[in-house]
């Protein structure tokens, strides 16, 4: 069983097939970590500022780490991941952009951004499920992310 339940993931993802290629792998790993999952980048903003329909900040958590695509529609991620670097209570919050863009400008913006991973989606859906595990094991198995450390 990976994970720790204090570990929470927000999955910001237009694409129902590589949300549901996540979805599978975690449930073969047996993932036990809450996973919270938004399609457009107004949706992910008012699940992180607890507006609109999640207001309710015990049924939506702040998360551990978010898993950010570039490519939503409207507000999309490059502004999304500026809205949460600029904040002060959402900056430490860990942010692996996961993305087809291999833009070296998206790659060089998010860094400046101090994102923690940028990891490109592979087309090949064997190298998308390597991939996906690889970010299981590291982020939700082997890292310690802040708010699992005692205060």
């Amino acid at each position: 069983m990976i994970g720790k339940t204090a570990q929470s993931l927000l999955v910001i993802e237009d694409s129902d097939e590589d949300f549901e290629a996540l979805c599978r792998v975690m449930r073969r790993e047996a993932v036990i970590n809450p996973i919270f999952r938004c399609t457009d980048g107004d949706e992910a903003l008012d699940f992180l500022y607890h507006t609109g329909a999640y207001t309710d900040s015990q049924k939506f958590p702040s998360p551990s780490i978010i898993l950010l695509d570039l490519n939503l529609p409207g507000t999309d991620g490059r502004e999304v991941l500026e809205q949460i670097k600029q904040d002060r209570s959402l900056k430490n919050i860990p942010v692996v952009v996961f993305t087809t863009s291999s833009n070296p400008k998206d790659i060089e913006v998010c860094y400046r951004y101090c994102i923690t991973s940028y990891i490109l989606k592979p087309i090949d859906i064997n190298r998308l499920v390597q991939t996906i595990q690889s970010f299981i094991t590291y982020w939700l198995d082997i890292v310690i992310l802040p708010d699992t450390v005692s205060k």
